[in-house]
């Protein structure tokens, strides 16, 4: 049985490993035609985008339940 079990564990890890390899981004550099990127973000930008708006989106959500939770009760 523990045979089995490790000749599985080395197929998956195997498989898995392959898939990684195969999804690389190779080509992520070429530029296709039309390909028009605009300016990148600042570091105030980037916090602001994926830090404090899903906080600020999480806190809103929690209030409005809470909200609804107390009008039940």
């Amino acid at each position: 049985m523990d045979k089995r079990n490790a000749l599985r564990a080395g197929a998956v890890s195997a498989v898995a490993t392959l898939m990684m390899l195969m999804t690389t981004p190779a080509f992520a550099n070429v530029r296709d035609d039309g390909d028009d990127p605009g300016s990148g973000l600042s570091v105030g930008e980037t916090v602001g985008l994926y830090v404090v708006i899903p906080i600020v989106a999480f806190l809103v959500i929690a209030a409005l339940v809470s909200l609804a939770n107390r009008k039940r009760t």
